[in-house]
């Protein structure tokens, strides 16, 4: 009994800790929209990925350098694809779509990946929630819908349904890239997966971007732009990607998905602190909503993973 409860004990802190992790990854997600519109006030969009991605993979290099793969031909492949899915694919489309729309508008359309996630883990990854936590993706959900509702005044630009379907369109393909990170994480080291698929993601760059952008410059960018790649890199990418792969062991992707409306949360509140946008009763109602649901599902839900092995065909 007592050994049992230990256990149990270890697995409730581990669970928790888990959340922690892809909640404050999700937090920093949040910052990705407005240090990549500080840099593409200045540069295409291919060259700001390119450079997000180029400082991400100096934080990894130690371990790069001190992690061996250890990965099958098929995890070989599985990687590949979810390398080609996450790095060039999702962030040349998304930010693209952020070129054309605002920071407050791209933050609120990630709102939606949190619905596309658990119906993806549902279908490819059989897991289930119980009804505790589907109330809860629901009432974070009407949160997103109601801070986009509380509307926005000024800002630089104006939204245009073009770049909200895009960034909306790059989320589909990002449920791609977790799903498959979630298969890998399972096997193998978080770090390992982390490391490797972005330095594959960021090689990939390296061949894409000069052909469909030019080569990104190296000359008149400001300091500005250039801490704001350096975050963006650092602080959105490499922990991020760390911290939710991690997180990810812990939890089933439909709780930790969930915990992905805290970035247009974020987004949201950057843009009334930094950006001066005023934001409605209605919009801080729902950023009460994602709070609310966040906690609820952390604490209250008992939804389980499936401990089968997804297959999947490439």
């Amino acid at each position: 009994m007592c050994d049992s409860g230990g256990m149990g004990e270890v697995l409730k802190s581990k669970r928790g800790l888990g959340f922690a992790a892809c909640c404050a990854a999700s937090s920093l997600w949040g910052c990705g929209f407005f240090f990549g519109k500080i840099a593409l006030a200045e540069m295409n969009v291919g060259a700001m990925v390119f450079y997000r991605f180029a400082f991400a993979l100096l934080v990894l290099l130690p371990l790069l350098a001190t992690h061996k793969p250890g990965l099958n031909r098929r995890e070989w492949g599985v990687l590949l694809m979810a390398s080609f899915l996450g790095v060039p694919l999702q962030f040349l489309i998304q930010f693209y779509g952020l070129s054309l729309t605002t920071v407050s508008h791209a933050s609120l359309m990630v709102g939606t990946l949190p619905v596309i996630l658990a119906v993806g883990a549902s279908v490819f990854m059989r897991e289930r929630m119980d009804g505790i936590g589907w109330v809860a993706l629901a009432c974070s959900t009407v949160g997103a819908a109601m801070i986009a509702l509380g509307g926005h005044s000024g800002g630089k630009g104006e939204a245009t349904l073009k770049g909200d379907l895009l960034v909306v369109f790059s989320l589909l393909i990002s449920l791609a890239w977790i799903l498959l990170n979630k298969q890998l994480v399972e096997r193998h080291s978080p770090v390992v997966v982390t490391a490797y698929g972005l330095a594959i993601g960021w090689l990939m760059l390296c061949v894409a971007v000069p052909v469909l952008f030019g080569l990104p410059p190296v000359s008149g960018v400001s300091a500005k732009a250039w801490w704001a790649l350096a975050g963006s890199g650092v602080l959105c990418t490499a922990t991020t990607t760390l911290l939710w792969n991690w997180g990810m062991t812990q939890v089933p992707a439909s709780q930790a998905g969930i915990l992905l409306n805290m970035e247009p949360l974020i987004g949201s509140l950057l843009g009334v602190v930094v950006l001066r946008e005023t934001l409605g009763p209605s919009a801080w109602t729902g950023g009460g909503l994602i709070l609310v649901a966040a906690v609820t599902l952390t604490t209250r839900s008992r939804a389980q993973a499936s401990n089968s092995v997804v297959s999947y065909e490439l």
